[in-house]
């Protein structure tokens, strides 16, 4: 493929309020600022890429040193000195493209952020504007119009499932009470992320959370569906590395053995802080890594630790890195599931194109993807008159299920479409 040249680059963002503080890792989001990134190729063809920031679940560290505003300035003069850095440069290959770029953005983020110990994943956040708005130019000027051919062909393998339906995975935060949860339930999902790590010591979040582990087990425990093994309800913990040790994780467990629950655990996402190195092979429910895998070599090393399943996060850890873990997971016959970032709607098709085409879950016959945007923004509806085809028919995240059809595979959720309101940011 011919090489493209960078002649253009800008980038703005908007900053989008939620319902109410969304609470996990200890800390609350008020709002989230949503980046979009616009390149420009020499022979005129222009795409803008978006992405969603989040500090906290980025870096609970940078979020607690700074104002919830000073935290996303810093995530996005990552995103502007990415951009600054592509200024006239050429690329054939996205995935090259974020390879020579992306350390040297973690770099200068610790030197903005003055943490020498930065987590990977704050610079990947800020990368996933460039990167979605590199891959669309790639597509534009190689005259792709899929997914499935966008997709490099080392990278096909973990990538060729096709799903009939996702089911959407809603986030439970810490201020949602029982009754939202009982209208989700009612609803259709059966699949809900209930966050764990309440805020405190470590003895008071284990007490808070065995609490919230038998509340909610009391009230869904006994529900049925016909999509699991099992025929009941699961439990998608997410503990956001709030758990400082593997004892502490065995207590909670005991508990949720001796209240009944603890059969339909499906998994514990990410319990331990990622430098808290530990096999978890022999605690008997499958441990699912998110934060921790920030690369392809980090879900490798995972997975040697006896982790048994890999949240991607397309739109949080970008594109190309997400295609480069899957590969490694798809090798290792370890599954994925999609995990949200509380992004926006044009963001969620994108992440349903990568969960669209992972083989499911052991004793699932669908896919499994996180959705919880439309319960945060307070402007959920008018973010999503913004994409192409605002009814989102089939593939609505306020739905419980994803519908994926004929259409949606032809057209790639629409992803490939223009998006003028953000195309308009830069129209001057």
């Amino acid at each position: 493929m011919p090489a493209i040249r960078i002649q253009r680059i800008d980038c703005d963002f908007e900053r989008e309020p939620l319902v109410r503080p969304f609470g996990f890792k200890g800390g609350f989001m008020t709002d989230i600022w949503q980046t979009v990134a616009m390149l420009e190729s020499g022979s005129g063809a222009r795409t803008v890429g978006l992405g969603t920031q989040n500090v906290l679940w980025s870096d609970a560290r940078v979020f607690a040193d700074h104002s919830e505003s000073g935290g996303n300035a810093l995530m996005y003069t990552l995103t502007e000195r990415a951009l600054q850095m592509l200024n006239g440069q050429s690329f054939t290959n996205p995935v090259e493209l974020l390879d020579g770029l992306w350390e040297e953005i973690h770099a200068y983020g610790k030197q903005i952020t003055r943490n020498p110990n930065l987590r990977e994943t704050f610079a990947l956040n800020a990368l996933v504007a460039v990167d979605n708005a590199a891959w669309l130019l790639h597509a534009k000027e190689n005259e792709i119009q899929t997914f499935d051919e966008m997709v490099p062909e080392l990278y096909r393998p973990a990538l060729s499932y096709r799903h009939d339906a996702v089911a959407s995975v809603p986030a439970i935060g810490y201020a949602s009470d029982i009754g939202e949860v009982e209208a989700l339930v009612r609803r259709g999902y059966f699949v809900m992320k209930i966050k764990l790590g309440s805020p405190g010591t470590q003895e008071e979040m284990l007490k808070q959370d065995k609490q919230r582990l038998s509340e909610i087990h009391e009230t869904f425990g006994h529900l049925e569906t016909e999509h699991t093994p099992n025929g009941k309800m699961p439990y998608w913990f997410d503990a956001n590395g709030r758990y400082e040790n593997k004892d502490t994780l065995l207590r909670l467990l005991e508990h949720a053995k001796a209240v009944g629950a603890f059969d339909q655990i499906l998994v514990v996402e990410e319990p331990f802080p990622e430098d808290y190195r530990v096999n978890v092979s022999d605690v008997g429910v499958r441990i699912m890594a998110d934060e921790s895998a920030h690369t392809d070599d980090d879900v490798r090393e995972r997975i040697q630790m006896g982790y048994g399943a890999i949240a991607l996060k397309a739109i949080a850890k970008t594109m190309s890195m997400t295609m480069k873990m899957a590969q490694v997971a798809h090798e290792h016959g370890v599954p994925c599931t999609c995990a949200d970032l509380t992004v926006n709607p044009i963001l969620v098709d994108w992440n349903l194109n990568v969960a669209a085409r992972l083989a499911p879950l052991p004793g699932f016959d669908i896919g499994l993807m996180e959705a919880n945007g439309h319960q945060h923004y307070l402007h959920w509806d008018r973010m999503q008159s913004y994409r192409a085809d605002s009814r989102a028919t089939g593939r609505d995240a306020s739905d419980s299920m994803f519908m994926l059809d004929e259409e949606f595979y032809n057209t790639s959720g629409g992803i490939f479409s223009p998006l003028p309101h953000y195309d308009a940011m830069f129209d001057r």
